[in-house]
């Protein structure tokens, strides 16, 4: 949907956004990183707190994330090992057809990333699908719902535009960039060394089958100079990649979780705690409300 007159989009792009974002955000900010975005997300924390970012968010919940694919690799981790990075520009990447806002742009087509994902679990879709029809026929209608609801979310998937999905498959899945402390931004080093502010808080599912277990916990290891204090992790059994941010058990154990993190490392609630004698005695605190937080200063 967007023009090539616009321009490219990259991994360093995406970074950019991300910091972007979180300085318009203002103090007190909360970033929350679901899969893919797990890497650039730690990549901009990373470089805002090298550059001592009074903005530099308050936590980071990273979810599912790709952060060490060397660890636990899934299907998806070792395709990106047994191809050359040529393999996917020659065979994934596509032009987007007239009459298209983005006409002639190369994108990895959403398409693609569907089947693919459909692939790994094919006899369930195939036993949902089935089970849809009967819940139609049955006329449970409570049930189909749910099952329109799933795939309305499940089957949204938008293209990528090339630069950045080979640029991430390269950085990420073949050269293992960001656990190496190899990974640049622009010019500069990715030190997650660096992060000593930021709260982080990981998060992983126990059957996982596309960013195995430890993989996204590799993110503590990274952050070094981060206070025992001021970091988390949480396995969720019994659920898969989707389940990490998806579903009954996520809305139930993994929601709660979260938001007691961000409460806890929240800037308000440190300053009360630190003005208070006893860590006990500090008052519940609401998260604020995003309309609530203060703006950048030029």
């Amino acid at each position: 949907m967007v023009p090539l007159s616009e321009g490219s989009f990259d991994l360093d792009d995406y970074i950019d956004y991300i910091i972007d974002m979180v300085r318009f955000l203002g103090e007190d900010t909360h970033v929350l990183a679901v899969c893919q975005p797990s890497v650039p997300v730690l990549a901009a924390v990373a470089r805002m707190e090298d550059e001592n970012d009074p903005l530099a968010p308050a936590s980071m919940t990273l979810m599912g994330g790709p952060i060490d694919t060397r660890i636990n690799p899934t299907a998806v981790n070792q395709l990106a090992q047994d191809r050359p990075l040529s393999w996917f520009a020659d065979n994934v990447v596509m032009q987007v057809p007239w009459p298209q806002p983005g006409f002639m742009r190369n994108v990895y087509p959403g398409f693609l990333q569907l089947s693919g994902f459909m692939s790994m679990n094919l006899d369930r879709h195939m036993i949902a699908h089935k089970d849809f029809f009967f819940h139609l026929v049955k006329n449970d209608g409570d049930s189909a719902d749910k099952h329109r609801d799933f795939y309305d979310e499940y089957l949204a998937v938008m293209d990528l535009t090339a630069e950045f999905y080979l640029q991430t498959v390269d950085t990420v899945f073949i050269k293992h960039s960001l656990p190496k402390g190899e990974m640049m931004h622009r010019s500069a080093r990715v030190d997650c060394s660096k992060i000593r502010r930021t709260a982080l808080f990981t998060v992983e599912g126990e059957n996982d089958d596309i960013s195995g277990v430890g993989q996204t916990h590799a993110a503590q290891t990274l952050c070094s100079s981060l206070a025992d204090g001021k970091r988390a992790h949480y396995v969720q059994p019994d659920v898969g990649h989707y389940g990490v941010f998806n579903g009954s058990r996520f809305r139930k154990e993994i929601v709660p979780r979260i938001i007691s993190f961000m409460r806890e490392h929240g800037a308000r609630t440190e300053a009360v705690n630190s003005n208070s004698p006893a860590k006990s005695s500090a008052p519940k605190l609401k998260l604020p409300r995003r309309g609530a937080r203060s703006q950048p200063k030029d």
